[in-house]
């Protein structure tokens, strides 16, 4: 089983880094595996913690897939030498234990929780938000994908924010759209 998070990181500096990242639960916290070349995996192996936040806000995960807006607020995580999303609501600060396949194109982070925080109460589903995180997954993979199955899934997942979307669904879907229209249009004018 995999679960939709956003996962923070810092930088050796202490810059934060924010990124979108289907995470493994484990017996003792989390399976982590960024591609390479990721600033996330870059910022693990330097500071090896960071925090998996659970959040219900769909701006998050298509402002960082589209580019469209990439700082969201964050405060000091509790436990490790991080930080975590202001507004999540929950969150697991990590610690990393063992790196397996370090030099792969997507190494596996082996992470223990050392603390857990439940910050907000959870609103409930809505298909629109899952909508979003799965057009959010497409999006990451344009350059893989061909246009007849990234328009085929986008018209299905248009159902949803249609019939449930509120204003943060609308805004993150059409971050979403707008980059595909974009990447459709540069790759018919080569």
């Amino acid at each position: 089983m995999i679960r939709e998070t956003i996962v923070t990181t810092v930088s050796a500096s202490g810059e934060p880094h924010i990124a979108p990242m289907g995470a493994t639960p484990t017996a003792d916290g989390w399976l982590l595996q960024p591609f390479r070349p990721s600033t996330t995996l870059d910022n693990f192996l330097t500071t090896r913690c960071g925090v998996v936040n659970f959040t219900d806000d769909p701006r998050v995960f298509a402002g960082a897939v589209t580019k469209r807006r990439t700082e969201w607020p964050t405060v000091k995580a509790d436990l490790v030498d991080s930080v975590r999303l202001e507004h999540a609501l929950a969150c697991h600060e990590v610690r990393v234990e063992r790196v397996e396949d370090e030099k792969a194109q997507r190494p596996k982070l082996h992470c223990a929780i050392v603390h857990r925080q439940n910050l907000a109460p959870f609103p409930g589903l809505n298909r629109a938000v899952a909508a979003v995180i799965e057009g959010a997954v497409l999006v990451s993979r344009l350059h893989m994908l061909p246009k007849q199955k990234i328009d085929e899934e986008f018209a299905y997942l248009q159902i949803a924010i249609d019939k449930t979307a509120g204003p943060h669904e609308r805004e993150a879907w059409s971050w979403l759209t707008d980059a595909v229209h974009d990447h459709q249009a540069r790759s018919a004018a080569t």
